[in-house]
C-alpha cells in the first residue's frame, strides 16, 4: 500500500518510519519548504520559557540559540519530542492545540517570575501571545521561520495520484490541505482518488479536502499524529 506524505521532508521522513511500521510504502511530497531566521531570536536573559507550537519552531529555535536549560513548553507531544531530541532539559506538552496550550501555561507558569518567547512561523494560528498577554504574562512573539510553497505537483506524485496507486494521504494543516487541492487542480488531475482515503488532523483540514472526490476523507479524533494514526490502523484498504 502507498501512502503520500505531503509534510516538510524532515517530518516527513519521520512519519514514513512509522508508516512503514504499518506496511505502507511512502510518496514524500513536501507542499511547503522552510526558512530559518535565526538572527531574528532577541536576548534570551530573563526568559523564563519558550512556547513552541510547532516542529519546526524548534529547529528555528536551536540554530538560533544554544541554551538548553531553558524550559519548553509546547503545543503537542510530536513538538515536545523534537525539543527532548534536540537537548532541552525541561520539556512539557500541552496535547494538542493553541488553546490547551495557554491553559497549561496559565496553570504551571508564574507570570512575575519572566517573560516568555513564543518561537513562531509567519503564519501563526490562533492567538496564543495575546491570549496570555491578556491574563498578564509578558510573551513576545518571534518569528524564527517562513515557508515557501511548491508551485506544481511532481511527475511521480501526479501519476501516481491520477493511476489510483495512492491509497492513504496524509494531511496535517489547512494551508497544506489548500496548497493540495490547488496543485491537483491546476494538474486537472480528475482520475484515482475512488479508490484513496484523506487523513486530516482536524475538521478545518478535512473541510478543505472535501472539494476532491475521494474515497474517504478521515478526520483524527484529537489532533495529533497519535490520533492520525490510530484512525489509519483502523480503516480498511480496497486490496487489503
Amino acid at each position: 500500500m502507498l501512502a503520500l506524505i505531503t509534510r516538510p521532508r524532515e517530518d516527513a521522513e519521520k512519519t514514513a518510519d512509522l508508516l512503514r511500521q504499518r506496511g505502507f510504502d511512502s510518496l514524500i511530497e513536501p507542499l511547503m519548504s522552510v526558512v530559518n531566521f535565526p538572527e531574528a531570536l532577541p536576548s534570551v536573559e530573563g526568559v523564563q520559557g519558550f512556547l513552541a507550537t510547532s516542529a519546526n519552531g524548534v529547529r528555528a529555535l536551536v540554530q538560533a540559540t544554544s541554551r538548553r536549560d531553558i524550559p519548553v513548553w509546547a503545543v503537542g507531544d510530536a513538538t515536545g519530542r523534537t525539543a527532548a531530541e534536540f537537548g532541552f532539559t525541561s520539556v512539557s506538552s500541552a496535547g494538542g492545540d493553541v488553546d490547551k496550550l495557554s491553559w497549561l501555561v496559565m496553570d504551571k507558569v508564574d507570570p512575575k517570575a519572566g517573560r516568555l518567547l513564543h518561537v513562531a512561523g509567519t503564519d501563526v494560528a490562533g492567538d496564543l501571545s495575546g491570549h496570555l498577554t491578556r491574563v498578564g504574562y509578558q510573551v513576545e512573539r518571534v518569528v524564527l521561520y517562513g515557508t515557501q510553497t511548491v508551485t506544481a505537483l511532481s511527475d511521480e506524485v501526479s501519476t501516481a495520484l491520477s493511476s489510483g496507486q495512492v491509497h492513504a494521504a496524509l494531511f496535517y494543516s489547512p494551508r497544506t490541505a489548500q496548497i493540495f487541492v490547488n496543485l491537483v487542480k491546476a494538474a486537472k488531475i480528475h482520475t484515482g482518488f475512488e479508490g484513496a482515503c484523506a487523513f486530516s488532523l482536524s475538521p478545518a483540514v478535512a473541510q478543505i479536502l472535501a472539494s476532491l472526490p475521494w474515497r474517504e476523507i478521515i478526520t483524527a479524533k484529537q489532533p495529533t499524529q497519535e490520533h492520525l494514526f490510530a484512525a489509519l490502523d483502523r480503516t480498511k484498504f480496497q486490496g487489503d
